[in-house]
């Protein structure tokens, strides 16, 4: 049945795209890497969390529990690690680590620490309506490249998401494709954070020809990727206190784009979430590795991807 979603429902929109002229049939071959800067850039972050792991733990009462950037500020680790960064304005700023450049967008927020060091996070006192969770999933070829460190069920099982959702909280959840995994979400992670299943949507990734980048009866890997969504359960009265210009969320739901050719990069979900979602809402990105406008997000690597090497200055006309 999932199989028969994604190859129709692809099917259709790759028509659309061919027809507006954002696939070409004889781009097959062309590659987006022209860009993308080496991997050197950005690394020693989650390293830097780990070391940071030695350090005095929080304290809620005597610890300033946000940190608001000036214009391009060059922080101590420590204070960087042991807090929530914040962006207020409308302007992208520019933070300073290790002599590295890293842009923060306007609006933005991000705590940079390891999983056990989630305190600052709580210390921020926001509840989020949208929560988006990509864990690193074990797997076995993650064990054997060593790429990134991977978490167990029942580490992941410890996030702290009752403490950081606000009522009726949408919880987005990445997973891979394996059964066990998508079982676990779905039968013991949601339960234990009181989430309740809603929807299971497909990110399908294809190339700029509009076809699979894996084939899609491959046994092992599949050229999509699910999304688990789910609401956290509150009382009946806040359930039924929907507003009238936010629709229900959809059982079904197929994202269909290009993949981004730096590692397990995923669309920005912003923009699709959008019209389930109240505007104005607070939203967070948990084992996030950019940032984006009007969005907290946390993890190991979170400035990864805003390297100052990754972006391009426009020149104002």
């Amino acid at each position: 049945q999932v199989r028969k979603l994604i190859w129709e429902g692809t099917l259709h929109l790759v028509q659309e795209g061919l027809k507006s002229g954002f696939l070409h049939h004889a781009t097959a071959e062309l590659s987006c890497r022209k860009n993308v800067v080496p991997g050197h850039v950005g690394c020693g972050l989650a390293e830097l969390c780990e070391m940071a792991k030695q350090l005095p733990a929080v304290n809620e009462s005597d610890h300033q529990a946000v940190h608001l950037l000036d214009d391009e500020t060059s922080m101590p680790e420590q204070d960087l690690l042991s807090c929530v960064t914040e962006n207020s304005s409308n302007s992208a700023k520019i933070v300073v680590l290790m002599g590295q450049k890293y842009l923060v967008p306007p609006k933005s927020s991000f705590l940079l620490s390891d999983i056990s060091c989630l305190q600052p996070l709580l210390n921020y006192k926001k509840k989020y309506d949208v929560i988006v969770i990509d864990p690193p999933w074990e797997n076995k070829s993650v064990k054997r490249s060593n790429r990134y460190s991977h978490l167990s069920s029942w580490q992941i099982k410890q996030i702290p998401v009752p403490a950081l959702a606000a009522p009726d909280c949408l919880v987005v959840t990445w997973v891979t494709n394996r059964q066990k995994h998508l079982r676990f979400v779905k039968d013991e992670l949601y339960p234990h954070w009181s989430v309740k299943t809603l929807a299971e949507w497909h990110w399908v990734k294809i190339t700029r020809a509009g076809e699979f980048v894996l084939p899609l009866d491959s046994l092992h890997k599949k050229p999509y990727e699910v999304l688990v969504l789910g609401r956290v359960q509150g009382d009946v009265k806040e359930a039924l206190r929907r507003p009238e210009d936010v629709l229900p969320i959809p059982e079904h739901k197929l994202i269909v784009s290009i993949p981004c050719s730096l590692h397990s990069h995923k669309p920005p979900l912003t923009a699709i979430l959008a019209e389930f979602i109240k505007p104005d809402v607070e939203c967070l990105e948990l084992f996030a590795r950019n940032l984006q406008p009007g969005w907290t997000s946390w993890g190991n690597e979170v400035l990864k991807f805003q390297h100052i090497d990754y972006f391009t200055l426009l020149q104002n006309e």
